[in-house]
């Protein structure tokens, strides 16, 4: 299992851009990059809960859990 986040997606879906929502989160533009690039190891449930309040969505609208190997990106055996 891996988890891909979509924050790239609810943030277009919005209309918003990283800068705002780093200012309404309370983090860096650069946390925001980090997280959208789904590099990221780790997120506080208090950072989650501010993203998903500012986007008005919820965790899961912004996290997916998939299959490894399953996604678009997948080798083809």
């Amino acid at each position: 299992m891996e988890i891909i986040v979509r924050l790239d997606v609810m943030l277009a879906t919005r209309k918003m851009r990283s800068r705002e929502l780093a200012e309404k989160v309370g983090i860096t533009e650069q946390n925001i990059s980090v997280l959208k690039s789904g590099k990221v190891k780790g997120i506080r449930f208090e950072t989650l809960a501010k993203i998903c309040d500012a986007l008005n969505c919820q965790p899961g609208d912004i996290l997916e859990a998939v299959e490894i190997g399953s996604g678009p990106n997948a080798l083809q055996g």
